[in-house]
């Protein structure tokens, strides 16, 4: 039996994206978030913490520390994160080419009249 695909929430999905790159910390991963929404989403600390909370309960992040004194918390992604990225990335991509499918039958209906 195929696993049920659950979506993830647009805040949560683009933290996973930044994610995808390297590890970071919040810092990083806010500006990360700005720069591939092209500045449409702007995470504030308590959206951002708050979502990355839930992402290590969900165990798709997992804080890790580069050196054991030190000040910043840095996240990366576990196998779990890295599949779910993954099937959030094949729902999006079955969306966009359904919807180009559409938008071609549409123009076709249309240029038939």
């Amino acid at each position: 039996m195929k696993k049920q695909y659950n979506q993830l929430p647009h805040v949560a999905f683009s933290i996973l994206l930044a994610l995808s790159l390297k590890p970071r910390h919040g810092y990083e991963i806010m500006q990360q978030v700005a720069d591939d929404s092209g500045g449409k989403l702007k995470l504030s600390p308590g959206a951002l913490y708050g979502s990355i909370k839930q992402l290590r309960e969900q165990q798709l992040i997992e804080e890790y520390s580069k050196e054991p004194e030190a000040r910043r918390r840095y996240y990366r992604l576990t196998s779990t994160g890295k599949a779910a990225l993954n099937a959030e990335l094949e729902h999006y991509e079955r969306s966009v080419a359904l919807a180009r499918h559409r938008q071609a039958l549409q123009i076709a209906r249309d240029t038939e009249i």
